[in-house]
């Protein structure tokens, strides 16, 4: 492996090994997770309270001595307490601009359906583009600009559901999920007397984020696969009972991901068990399933499994 990519896989252990120190038992969303910063992408965690979705966040924002920022999402939520506003200054007779908690590195959007379709909007040109247009004019946000948002799957009343075009800026969304009993047990014995969050230490600098993200993209993958996942994201598009498929940005976010995660084992090319690993994350969120066939059993992540038993993975 060159050395980029094998100073880039280096950050990456060191990433997860230091959130490992916190989140007992959640390798697999601590992987996606990573793989997901490291492609440049953004995160919807959909679980129950308190399997920790927000200390995942906080624990990745500690190991890279990042900003953070947390916006606990109501619904009287307005779009300027993200954004920013304009505050006049009276002995300067000028207006001069607050900046809201989205120029940050982490964002942290919690319960973000609870907030209004309008609140929810300002984090749309963000999370695409990495600006905001305000007041007529463009702010960039940070390089490392990254959101990590959360919702509860069985809370309804008093929440808007995300409309399509904000669940499609998600590169991918996932659930924690409950830990096993023996790690459940170690993660009482280890916050007897403190939260062991408390005692993270940055393990990563901004610019090995950086240098990071580069090595992702020069990750190769072949005309092959490369088929395989335009065909994958295609099929969505013409199975009766879904009418929206997925969008070709499903396609590029399924590439970056798995170069992402090819790094992450130490490959320098994608291997086909990476797509089959990340296409359900990946491309079940974007799908619309209609009234009918989501009350005859049919959904986004049973679609998903179908094509991936359907179409064989190239060797």
């Amino acid at each position: 492996m060159p050395d980029q990519a094998a100073d880039a896989a280096r950050v990456f252990q060191k990433l997860s090994d230091n959130i490992r120190k916190v989140m007992r038992g959640q390798e697999v969303a601590t992987r996606r997770l990573l793989a997901a910063f490291a492609a440049g992408g953004h995160v919807l965690l959909d679980d129950f309270p308190g399997t920790g979705k927000t200390t995942l966040a906080k624990c990745l924002a500690q190991s890279i001595d990042s900003r953070f920022a947390r916006i606990q999402f109501t619904p009287d939520l307005l779009p300027t307490d993200i954004l920013g506003v304009s505050v006049f200054n009276q002995r300067e007779q000028s207006f001069f601009f607050r900046e809201g908690p989205i120029f940050t590195d982490i964002l942290l959007a919690d319960e973000i359906n609870r907030a209004s379709p309008r609140t929810q909007s300002a984090l749309l040109e963000a999370m695409a583009e990495g600006q905001v247009s305000i007041e007529g004019q463009r702010r960039p946000l940070s390089d490392l600009f990254f959101v990590v948002a959360t919702q509860n799957p069985v809370e309804f009343r008093g929440t808007y559901p995300l409309p399509e075009a904000q669940m499609d800026r998600f590169m991918m969304r996932f659930a924690l999920g409950y830990v096993p009993a023996a790690e459940e047990v170690g993660i009482l014995k280890g916050q007897r007397q403190s939260h062991p969050i408390e005692e993270i230490q940055p393990c990563c600098t901004p610019d090995e984020i950086r240098q990071l993200r580069a090595a992702v993209k020069s990750i190769r993958i072949s005309d092959e696969l490369l088929h395989y996942i335009v065909g994958l994201v295609q099929a969505t598009r013409s199975i009766p009972g879904v009418p929206l498929g997925a969008s070709p940005r499903a396609s590029l976010a399924l590439m970056r991901a798995a170069q992402a995660m090819a790094l992450f084992d130490g490959r320098e090319f994608v291997a086909p068990d990476h797509i089959a690993e990340l296409a359900l994350p990946v491309i079940a969120h974007r799908l619309v399933i209609d009234p009918q066939a989501r009350f005859a059993g049919t959904s986004p992540e049973i679609v998903v499994e179908d094509l991936l038993r359907s179409r064989p993975l190239p060797k």
